[in-house]
């Protein structure tokens, strides 16, 4: 009997693998082109940051932009668990778009390689990458125009949402070595963190944790499960919250996310650590995981963008 077609791995509601090897994505999967969108007057464009692994960015800048006004710049990384979605999902490009208008900012958008085709640390690896990358510009040895042009390079941000946002977390602690670029701040929206004990909600919704603990399995097949200090920050094994290499930081949550206590986790954390920054936080009442890029346009997803623009445009 043929068992070729036979499903190995289910990690719904990502995708799935089967037993010859083919890997089928059941979402994040549409792709849209940089362009310029009419509603927000925000342009963006593609570009190839490293042609012999293939890692890319999409960069967006308001339509109106001027050499003589040089605007912050955001360095975001998109959600996905690590295993779906780029920098060309319509869900994100449309919420970058009103995020980008909403701030008046330049930002650069990370399509980090994606596993278990590239299995972690590959993300933030690649991530990394990208991030040396645009520090190029402010040493005057970058490529890209845009940034060249129009960039503040003395307000810089870091920005992810889900598995971003963890990623994120990574990029500023890694950033105390030498990057070239000082980051004035960095904002978490619905931060992917996990561990193996549950805590807040997760204790009552025993199905929701069991599919989040799949997921992570999934990418990072390690001996320390969801205790991985990749995934639970908080584990001896990981590094110190103090060694942030930013001086502000904005945690946003949603209220029914199962994900919520480990942002509050997250900010309680920072706020007793060692950390000489100032943390804030953000919660979204009624709404559920990264709500905002499904509906980008509704009133609360626009109250959480625009909690975004204040934070990074505060002087």
């Amino acid at each position: 009997m043929d068992t070729s077609n036979e499903i190995v791995h289910d990690v719904f509601p990502y995708l799935q693998v089967y037993k010859n090897g083919t890997i089928k994505r059941l979402v994040g999967t549409e792709f849209t082109p940089a362009t310029y969108d009419s509603q927000t007057n925000v342009t963006s464009k593609d570009v190839m940051v490293d042609p012999k692994s293939g890692i890319s960015a999409r960069i967006y800048r308001p339509n109106s932009i001027t050499k003589s006004k040089k605007l912050p710049l955001v360095v975001y990384f998109h959600g996905g668990a690590f295993c779906i979605s780029s920098v060309g999902d319509p869900k994100y490009h449309d919420s970058l778009n009103v995020f980008v208008s909403c701030a008046n900012v330049v930002l650069v958008s990370v399509d980090y390689r994606l596993a278990p085709e590239h299995p972690l640390p590959t993300a933030y690896d690649d991530s990394w990458f990208v991030l040396q990358w645009v520090a190029q510009h402010k040493l005057e040895q970058g490529s890209d125009v845009w940034l060249n042009e129009f960039v503040d390079f003395d307000n810089v941000f870091l920005a992810g949402d889900s598995a971003g946002a963890n990623i994120s977390h990574f990029m500023a602690i890694r950033a105390k070595e030498d990057l070239g670029m000082k980051l004035s701040g960095m904002v978490m929206i619905s931060p992917y963190f996990w561990g193996e004990e549950p805590i807040g909600i997760e204790i009552k919704d025993s199905l929701r944790k069991s599919m989040v603990d799949k997921w992570w399995e999934f990418v990072c097949p390690s001996n320390k499960g969801n205790n991985d200090p990749l995934i639970n920050p908080f584990v001896d094994e990981a590094p110190n919250l103090e060694e942030l290499a930013c001086d502000r930081v904005l945690v946003c949550v949603a209220e029914l996310d199962i994900l919520r206590d480990r942002g509050i986790l997250y900010y309680e954390s920072l706020m007793k650590s060692q950390w000489k920054g100032k943390v804030e936080i953000f919660e979204t009442k009624g709404e559920d995981h990264v709500f905002h890029i499904f509906n980008p346009n509704s009133e609360k997803a626009l109250d959480l963008v625009k909690s975004w623009a204040t934070f990074i445009n505060e002087k």
